[in-house]
């Protein structure tokens, strides 16, 4: 009986140490950390983590492993760099690869003129280098995690390995063709041969010889006539990466291949290993000659595949199963306690944790005092850790439930239910108008990313996106977070849901669930008129071009003055806010100051608001805002297209002289010739300038009622371009008797409805306050 109960207290206490053993366990947040560099070795630079036989400094690194950690200037994150200052993000020891981030090789192929039978493909040479020769070769381009990437059109895109004896070895060879001027702009965002191409490298080196043979002179082709170079795009990319990003990438560079090259950087992997006579004392043999030994840290293996170019004596070293760390440094890899990951290592009974892998040991059915003890212990750490992972997912349920209300909030704020029934009451506003969720912009944005920014207006940032649907859109985001702005969105989306014209941009939706609403419109890829009157344009635009943009403008603001559902003052007329598309149409955009008012009013009391030079001198005196403050700024806009002149420019006498006076001043000395663009009278263009001239100086004309209405001025440029005005003829002005707004039953019927009554509910509920 003694003997029994002494077996049996025994027992208890083995159970009552293990219960303890088990709660230690639960308790313990996280392990002792695992050795990474040389003791007294930077084990970081930044955020990138630096494993021995990689150091920063020396005597924390082998020979051919040297990194520079810079860290100037002060206040920039420190950048991780190797070779030729080529830097470096991420570095495996497990899987021996470095990531490092390498730009595009840009080729400029010549434009080649009328082909004869005799002709012969353009071929151009050049390199392209990972940039880590100093490194000793102990780096080289992986075969199996890249991708030899060519954009462009109608080329053979080759990497080559020289060989003194050789020769040249093609390693890696595509070709990308381009059948029609189309196909070569939007491109196959599958990149498998249009537009673009992509292929294995072969062959792991560090750097490699590139030829790009040009195609153009076996496909007569509107691509390969164009009479602009053709540059192409070359890189080696991490393979997983360019999946994730060959769409964006594509369209990006089909719109803009100059920019696209200068912008993007392409992740590329490298591996490295040791060599087994150069680094005999990193590797330990056993005294079985069979065996695959270890390297210097117990516990390891040395691996001698999946080298880059592996060659007799290439090795790496990786912890034995059960074990992680650094191989290459003494006592690197520690055990793994596989009880603390039961999602990779299951056990449904008892896990207990052993050197280098663990023992499940089944439950066993105890009724003693001890079973109980068991019991209790082991309930009170799956508690313990029950209640830690409750709390983590209560907390993380509390932070998407604020969220939610956060948005819900926002939503009905900016109006969104209102907007709602107005879509729902309104067929033809439906059709055209959708609400995005903020998700959805998100995604197509890749979460607002400053790479997608196309520019900025008066009222906000404009993002590049692509929708789930793939169209290609742009969303302005506002920058500043006031009541104001909120109210002009809210306003832009009111006047663009009501408008329905070739020559405004087209509104496809709106996102109401954020502080500042989102306005998702038609993406215009050509930049703005400023742009090509006042940038850095290769390619100026002709008198014709001119006049027609000038002839579209002049219909969609007479369409806001006289045929859209409710008359709209635009109230922001200017170059910058008419954009070009690929084929030079012109499209009115930004609203965000626009003003819509009643059929029977002929103006309306605001604050000031504007551009200056193109601000209506009468409405800035008497706050009084008409449809002429909008012919005025379209006064300043003809002017600019027949000089070429900014609306605010720098003379000899003034730093910030006005174009509509000193223009105005011109035309009535008769001196039209000292500010007119030499361009047009190259054309021959000098008898319809003169005409145009004079309807901008009446558009000008400091009294509003002595200027023209848009349509009239709409006539006038009709007549010019069809070259049926009489260059003598008196342009247009009208009387103060003139009622402001046209009738237009009949007129335009495609282009507006009349609005509801829930419409105009809308609309007063979205007035900006004055």
């Amino acid at each position: 009986m003694e003997l029994l109960s002494s077996s049996s207290s025994t027992e208890a206490k083995k159970i009552v140490a293990l219960a303890f053993h088990l709660l230690f366990v639960v308790a313990t947040a996280a392990a002792a950390p695992l050795p990474v560099a040389l003791p007294g070795c930077p084990e970081t630079c930044g955020n990138i983590t630096v494993p021995y036989p990689f150091g920063t400094r020396h005597g924390c690194f082998r020979e051919g492993f040297n990194l520079t950690c810079d860290d100037t200037p002060p206040g920039r994150p420190p950048r991780l760099l190797v070779g030729d200052g080529v830097e470096v993000v991420g570095i495996s020891l497990a899987e021996g690869t470095v990531r490092i981030h390498t730009k595009m090789l840009s080729v400029s192929l010549p434009v080649p003129g009328n082909w004869s039978s005799t002709s012969t493909s353009t071929r151009v040479n050049g390199s392209w280098s990972a940039g880590v020769t100093p490194t000793g070769g102990r780096l080289a381009v992986s075969t199996t995690r890249n991708r030899f990437v060519a954009m462009g059109c109608n080329l053979l895109a080759s990497l080559v390995v020289h060989d003194a004896i050789d020769g040249d070895e093609y390693v890696s060879v595509c070709a990308a063709l381009c059948a029609d001027r189309s196909q070569s702009q939007l491109g196959d965002t599958s990149c498998s041969g249009v537009g673009c191409c992509q292929t294995p490298v072969s062959a792991g080196h560090s750097s490699y010889g590139i030829q790009l043979s040009d195609l153009s002179f076996q496909f007569q082709t509107p691509a390969a006539s164009s009479t602009t170079s053709r540059l192409a795009a070359l890189f080696i990319a991490d393979q997983e990466w360019f999946v994730r990003n060959a769409t964006v990438l594509q369209l990006d560079y089909s719109g803009e291949p100059q920019r696209t090259v200068d912008t993007w950087v392409v992740p590329t992997v490298l591996e490295w290993s040791l060599d087994r006579s150069r680094d005999s004392d990193m590797f330990l043999e056993w005294e079985d000659p069979g065996s695959v030994g270890r390297c210097i840290s117990l516990n390891s293996t040395i691996v001698e595949d999946g080298v880059a170019g592996s060659n007799v004596g290439r090795a790496r070293c990786n912890c034995s199963n059960g074990f992680e760390g650094n191989p290459y440094i003494a006592n690197g890899c520690q055990d793994i306690d596989e009880c603390q990951q039961p999602d990779i290592y299951p056990c449904h009974g008892i896990c207990i944790n052993l050197p280098g892998t663990y023992r499940c040991s089944s439950k066993k059915r105890i009724s003693s005092l001890p079973g109980l003890i068991t019991i209790i212990a082991i309930s009170a750490g799956f508690g313990l850790l029950f209640s830690l992972l409750g709390a983590a997912k209560i907390t993380k349920r509390l932070k998407q439930q604020k969220a939610k209300k956060l948005r819900e909030f926002f939503f009905k704020r900016n109006h969104g239910l209102l907007l709602q029934q107005l879509i729902t009451s309104n067929k033809d506003i439906a059709e055209r108008l959708k609400i995005f969720s903020l998700e959805e912009l998100e995604q197509a944005t890749n979460n607002f990313d400053q790479n997608r920014i196309l520019g900025g207006g008066g009222h906000g940032t404009v993002y590049k996106g692509i929708l789930s649907d793939q169209r290609v859109v742009a969303i302005k985001k506002s920058k500043i977070i006031v009541q104001k702005e909120i109210d002009q969105f809210i306003n832009e989306v009111v006047i663009l849901s009501q408008t329905n014209h070739r020559n405004v941009v087209k509104l496809f939706g709106c996102c109401l669930e954020t502080e500042v609403p989102l306005l998702v419109y038609e993406f215009i890829s050509n930049g703005t008129l400023s742009y090509h009157l006042h940038g850095q344009s290769e390619h100026p635009l002709s008198w014709k071009d001119r006049l027609r943009i000038a002839l579209e403008t002049a219909r969609a603001i007479a369409y806001l003055h006289s045929a859209a559902s409710v008359p709209v003052f635009h109230r922001d007329i200017k170059s910058a806010n008419i954009l070009l598309t690929d084929i030079l149409t012109a499209k009115l955009s930004d609203f965000g100051a626009s003003r819509s008012i009643s059929i029977d009013e002929t103006g309306v009391l605001t604050a000031i608001q504007g551009t200056h030079g193109y601000l209506d001198p009468e409405y800035y005196y008497t706050s009084r805002l008409t449809e002429k403050s909008d012919v005025y700024s379209f006064g300043v806009i003809l002017a600019e297209l027949l000089t070429r002149v900014k609306s605010v420019f720098s003379s000899h006498s003034s730093e910030g002289a006005s174009l509509a006076s000193y223009f105005v001043s011109l035309i009535r000395d008769n001196r039209l010739s000292d500010i007119l663009d030499s361009q047009i009278v190259e054309e021959g263009g000098t008898e319809d300038a003169k005409v145009v001239a004079r309807l901008a100086m009446a558009c000008l004309s400091l009294k509003g009622e002595e200027r023209p209405t848009m349509r009239q001025v709409e006539t006038t440029l009709e007549d010019v371009q069809s070259s049926k005005v009489h260059h003598n003829s008196r342009i247009p002005r009208v009387s103060q008797n003139v009622p402001k707004v046209e009738s237009h039953n009949g007129n335009k019927g495609s282009e507006g409805t009349r609005l509801f009554s829930l419409e105009k509910e809308f609309l007063q509920s979205s007035e900006i306050p004055r």
